[in-house]
């Protein structure tokens, strides 16, 4: 490469999903000498906050088909033309090495604009089954870097299976040390990702109020809640006695991930890869509405190591979630193995996988 530092644009948005292998990636390359920026829509801006300061956040005008009324549908496509024309103008400006998707329709512009452009491309699919923006671009990119594996990939279409990156955060507890769940302080974590968590508040308090005493006076309560239902989440907790800190986001997840006997989650790919890495114990509740069910894909690698118990959203009600609370947070050494299975489908070198990759791409653009 030339003697100024190597660019790469990453076009990331939408969810915490997608933008939190986008982060890993760019705590990564930053550190590798490479210059980072972050190509984004505003509602992909909400996620930036723990990106490292040396990255450049442009923001870009994207649109979804899939939400939105009439109008706003009509809308989408003007709305992705003009980005795509001011991508298209910052990339002959800037000149990127490399440019990766990470999914979501915020990505639309760029991954179009480096399409156009002829630049060496890449896309990170952190799913069992691609999204919509990542199949369509599948046969327009270099590589398919891929989080979970297997992935439902269009036919004729190889990946590279990498893993799904964490967070420094994360990556520096990886291993952390479990406690098994015993005759002292517990703790429970509760996270639902930045959809579909009502159905958790609905359903899980009660279950923790139904374990019996011996276990709830031990159990303090980590519960990620959507803002709407902050305040009957508290109150249930705090009528049946039961230590709990309610929040719309919590920090410090990892910390929080690091120091649970159990967690009960939805089956996100970047949540999924944070069980794995701490190695965590874990009830796991597929969002039924993801596309193409990606998130029963995702959860199957944790479920069949026996790390995680498997409830379909379907199946869920607060009886039989209770009952698998208790049945985890009574055997220390079913918890342990089950933490011993969670490291066991980690990979914690994703992130390296993925640079790798990215700079093989970029050299090869060079050649």
């Amino acid at each position: 490469m030339s003697g100024k530092a190597p660019l790469v644009v990453m076009a990331a948005g939408g969810t915490g999903g997608h933008m939190f292998p986008a982060q890993s990636l760019a705590e990564h390359l930053l550190r590798q000498g490479w210059r980072v920026k972050l190509s984004t829509d505003a509602r992909g801006a909400r996620y930036t906050g723990g990106f490292p300061n040396g990255v450049e956040i442009e923001q870009i005008a994207s649109a979804s088909f899939a939400r939105g009324g009439l109008v706003a549908k009509g809308l989408a496509p003007l709305r992705i033309f003009g980005g795509t024309l001011a991508a298209t103008w910052r990339m002959l400006r800037d000149k990127p090495d490399v440019v990766i998707g990470f999914g979501g329709y915020p990505s639309i512009p760029a991954l179009t604009a480096a399409s156009l452009l002829r630049l060496p491309r890449v896309v990170h699919e952190q799913n069992g089954v691609m999204g919509r923006v990542n199949r369509f671009f599948a046969k327009r990119v270099e590589a398919i870097a891929c989080g979970t594996w297997p992935t439902d990939l269009p036919e004729g279409i190889e990946g590279y299976h990498v893993g799904n990156p964490v967070r420094a955060a994360v990556a520096e507890r990886a291993g952390a040390g479990y406690i098994p769940p015993g005759d002292y302080p517990m703790s429970i974590l509760v996270i639902g990702g930045s959809q579909g968590a009502r159905i958790l508040s609905d359903v899980v308090p009660p279950a923790i109020a139904g374990l019996p005493m011996e276990i709830l006076r031990n159990i303090r309560v980590a519960h990620q809640a959507r803002g709407e239902d902050l305040e009957r989440v508290c109150a249930y907790y705090a009528e049946h006695g039961i230590d709990a800190d309610v929040q719309e986001f919590f920090d410090d997840v990892p910390s929080l991930m690091s120091e649970a006997q159990l967690i009960i989650s939805r089956a996100g790919a970047s949540s999924l890869a944070d069980i794995a890495v701490i190695g965590r114990p874990a009830i796991l509740i597929p969002y039924a509405a993801a596309a193409g069910d990606h998130q029963t894909a995702n959860a199957q690698a944790l479920t069949q190591a026996g790390a995680a118990i498997l409830v379909p959203e379907s199946r869920l009600d607060h009886t039989a979630l209770t009952q698998q609370i208790e049945t985890v947070m009574t055997q220390p050494k079913g918890a342990s193995q089950m933490s011993r299975a969670a490291l066991g489908c980690a990979m914690p070198d994703a992130t390296l996988a993925l640079a790798h990759l990215v700079q093989t791409i970029a050299q090869k653009g060079k050649g």
